[in-house]
């Protein structure tokens, strides 16, 4: 750049020029340039926050420094930033094309006097960032189940939003090995696939999911291919007898100057009334094409047969002008319904307009009954079942231009997914239907007015034109809630000492439905629930006047509570009811006067019994008041087991101690339960202290159960009956012993005293330790035999032998002969006048006497009938 150069003339004296003051100024470096003013300044939308992205670049003629300034109009985003001195202009916030796709700015330039300020226009350019978004979601299609293999059955479409091979659309199915359509990938008209046949018996519904792809392009730097996937919903129509009828009527086409033969004009939808077993549909033109429009006969799809330019003219306005004899195009198009022997049935006629597309100067308008209208209201019960068209609307939309000028698209903005609207892509115009799509939305008790706005956009027009219609629509309300318990079960507690119509607990049951369908009705039932009552209208439940709880004898309490419309309508909670245990019973002894045994060393126990039902109440502890002597027993306060004091261990101790022989001692035990308030009862016991005759295990085991006597008399009954069993066993194994010798001889028998040096059998009773004479018992053995050794307690006696034979008669007997010897089983029982009896053997109870004396008699008796085999 070339600075210009200033020059000072020759002036008289005394005269100052002042030098000229010229605004700064920017380059202007072009729209590709990164410098300048930001001038036609173009910008990526994938361009990452932070980043520098511009400098604003000027000069001041007269060489002063610059200062740099950057503005946007009051209530747009500030998306740039300048640093006054160098210029350099930074991101501050995320672009987005298709939000906004070109952004004002206000950039200045100042040399501190002057300041130029220039409105620039900076331009967002694409990245491929959008999804295909598919349109007119969900895809849900009936189709005959005779439709002819690669017949075109729907037509999917979706948009991107991007430009260039971004915004680009291409479509494919994803692979299956059950697919049987296929689809176009630039149309994404959905066909059956060639070879394949629908079967509505095999399967009724077809679920398809078709992925749409953009072109793909640069997403911050990096190249990217963007999908969308839906689902088609393909339900398989099987046969009907019912006359076909078309939907969305009246049907309006277009022809466009680019179309080719074999391009879709429109597709007619006719269904049959009968769809429990419906009947193939075909389709056919009856008059009015002129052939130059072809219809295929399964799907409805009308088709272009020749170029645009031979309908009319070449060129369109003549077509125009033609068609001021017949502006329209009107094609009478059937639909018949087929049996299977080929017979057609009952048919239906409408009329399809093919129309020329003109400038677009009509917005969409919505029409009532009686013109033009913005808003339609209507009033219904709450909860129509799903798929029901509310046809209190008589709802028209029309756009009075034609072709792509006239398409426009529906939409229902308000509540989601409640209510759809169709057709929802209209040529011209369409009477508008709406059905109901999610009925658990059109709910009285959720709101008793729907309110909707019925949307209509102009699709390929640059104006967009649009109008919109209030959809009111006013709820009547229906008894379809039952009453709902707040809680599925209750649980309450009560005093068992509660008086009648005591109060015990509240449930609440709410019915959202208004008037008498919401009023609530109260009632019990179940076992027990006679003692209770519950107030039909609060939900108080309370005992009956006359009930009287008590937890002794029932302490829970379970039934159910019903909620009931004046309809019948109902539903149950549980109540759990427990009856909470009062200390209103005293504990109790057997008797006031309790008369005791104590044996030194052992306990006695005293018991008393609480009747209340529950912990702490019913729990006894127990307690001296006083005895006499003092300080003689101990008491456990648990168990109620008295005992003499530790230091007290022999009758001598007792004796000194009461100065008498026969000592009987008394005490008050008091026994207290642990409730609130506490009760407590008292009793004398007389303890007759005496110590234990026996000595060793059965001795104790007697004392111990001295309290048990039916204890006692079984352990002996079993101790008898082995002894009675072990002397059966020898008495028989001798007998058959002595049977098989051949030394018997009946004729005589002779009996020898035994020696009194001879062994003797000892029998010790098991669990019993004798400590004289008596303990046991004594039994010969034969003569000759090898004596054994007296000092061992366990040996076991030889068993008997068998009798020798008799000795010859004494007239003959040599001195020198031995006679012979029977033997025999003899015992003797010591006399209890021995001199070996210790003193203390004389306090044995007569229990220990009857005892032996029994055991001697039946082995004495055993004996006798086993010795009177030999005589």
């Amino acid at each position: 750049m070339i600075t210009p150069h200033r020059v000072k003339p020759e002036l008289p004296p005394r005269v100052v020029l002042r030098q000229s003051d010229y605004a700064p100024y920017f380059y202007d470096d072009g729209p590709g340039s990164t410098s300048g003013n930001m001038a036609l300044f173009s910008i990526s939308e994938d361009t990452p926050v932070g980043s520098q992205i511009y400098v604003l670049n000027g000069t001041d003629p007269e060489g002063d420094p610059v200062r740099y300034g950057l503005t946007f109009e009051k209530g747009s985003k500030v998306y740039f930033r300048v640093e006054p001195k160098s210029g350099n202009v930074t991101l501050t916030q995320e672009l987005d094309r298709e939000k906004q796709d070109e952004i004002s700015v206000l950039v200045s330039i100042t040399d501190g006097r002057n300041k130029v300020v220039e409105t620039v226009r900076v331009f967002v350019t694409d990245a491929n960032d959008e999804h295909p978004e598919f349109q007119n979601l969900p895809f849900i299609i009936d189709i005959p189940e005779d439709t002819a293999a690669g017949s075109s059955i729907y037509r999917v479409q979706a948009v991107d939003k991007d430009m260039g091979s971004g915004g680009s659309v291409s479509y494919y199915l994803q692979a299956s090995p059950f697919a049987k359509f296929t689809i176009d990938g630039n149309s994404g008209i959905l066909r059956v696939k060639p070879g394949e046949t629908l079967d509505y018996e095999t399967t009724p519904t077809h679920f398809v999911t078709v992925v749409a792809k953009d072109g793909g392009g640069k997403y911050k730097g990096k190249h990217q291919v963007l999908t969308a996937t839906a689902t088609i919903t393909v339900n398989v129509i099987d046969a009907q007898d019912m006359p076909p009828s078309f939907v969305g009527t009246p049907y309006f086409g277009y022809v466009y100057e680019v179309s080719v033969p074999g391009s879709e004009i429109f597709t007619v939808y006719a269904k049959d009334g009968d769809q429990g077993n419906p009947n193939p549909i075909r389709y056919s033109i009856m008059d009015g094409s002129d052939g130059v429009f072809d219809i295929n006969g399964t799907s409805g799809c009308i088709t272009l047969t020749t170029f645009p330019s031979l309908l009319r003219n070449e060129l369109y306005e003549i077509k125009v002008k033609v068609m001021f004899f017949s502006t329209l195009s009107s094609h009478t198009v059937y639909a018949s319904e087929v049996r299977p022997n080929d017979q057609l049935l009952d048919y239906d006629i409408t009329m399809v307009t093919v129309r020329v597309v003109d400038l677009n100067n009509h917005p969409p308008t919505f029409y009532g009954e009686n013109g033009p209208q913005s808003k339609f209201e209507v009033t219904m019960y709450e909860h129509p079942p799903a798929g029901e068209i509310l046809r209190g609307f008589k709802i028209t939309v029309n756009d009075s231009d034609q072709g792509a000028n006239a398409k426009f698209k529906l939409r229902l903005v308000g509540p989601s997914r409640v209510l759809r609207v169709v057709p929802q892509t209209v040529l011209n115009e369409a009477q508008v239907t709406i059905i109901v799509e999610d009925t658990s939305g059109i709910d009285y008790e959720k709101g008793q007015t729907l309110s909707f706005k019925l949307l209509a956009v102009e699709i390929d027009t640059p104006e967009r034109f649009s109008a919109t219609a209030d959809i009111v629509i006013n709820l009547l309300d229906k008894n379809d809630n039952i009453p709902k318990f707040t809680y599925e079960y209750y649980i309450a507690r009560v005093p068992e000492n509660s008086p009648g119509g005591s109060s015990i607990v509240s449930v609440t049951a709410n019915d959202p439905d208004s008037g008498p369908w919401g009023e609530v009705k109260y009632t019990i039932y179940g076992s027990g629930s006679d003692l209770f009552s519950i107030h039909p209208s609060s939900g108080l439940i309370s005992t009956q006047p006359w009930t009287s709880l008590d937890a002794e004898l029932r302490s829970k309490y379970n039934f159910y509570v019903k909620a009931e419309d004046s309809e019948g309508k109902y539903s149950l909670a549980e109540v759990f009811i427990t009856v909470l245990d009062m200390n209103d019973h005293p504990p109790a002894f057997d008797h006031k006067h309790l008369e005791k045994t104590l044996i030194i060393g052992t306990p006695v126990r005293v018991e008393a019994v609480d009747e209340d039902a529950e912990s702490p109440n019913n729990v006894i502890e127990y307690s001296i008041m006083t005895a006499d002597p003092d300080n003689a027993f101990d008491i456990n306060a648990d168990t109620g087991e008295i005992q003499l004091k530790s230091y007290i261990k022999s009758m001598e101790i007792v004796q000194n101690i009461t100065k008498q022989k026969d000592c009987k001692w008394s005490l008050v035990v008091q026994a207290r339960d642990r409730g609130s308030p506490s009760f407590s009862t008292t009793a004398v016991v007389n303890i007759d202290i005496t110590e234990t005759p026996l000595k060793g295990p059965m001795a104790a085991f007697l004392m111990k159960s001295r309290d048990n006597p039916m204890r006692a008399l079984g352990m002996v009954t079993v101790i008898i009956s082995a002894l009675v069993g072990v002397t059966v066993l020898i008495s028989t194994a001798m007998y058959m012993r002595n049977s098989k010798s051949n030394r018997i001889l009946p004729v005589r028998r002779i009996i020898k005293r035994r020696p009194r040096d001879r062994q003797t059998w000892t029998f010790q009773m098991p669990g019993i330790k004798f400590n004289n004479p008596a303990d046991k018992f004594l039994i010969g053995d034969a003569e000759g035999r090898h004596q054994r050794d007296n000092s061992s307690p366990r040996t076991k006696p030889a068993p008997p032998s068998a009798p020798c034979l008799p000795p010859p008669p004494p007239s003959t007997a040599r001195p020198s002969e031995r006679p012979w010897a029977v033997p025999t089983i003899s015992g003797a029982l010591a006399s209890k006048g021995s001199k070996k009896v210790k003193s203390n053997r004389r306090k044995e109870g007569n229990m220990s006497s009857a005892l032996v004396s029994e055991l001697k008699m039946k082995l004495e008796q055993k004996i006798n009938e086993n010795n009177q085999g030999y005589y």
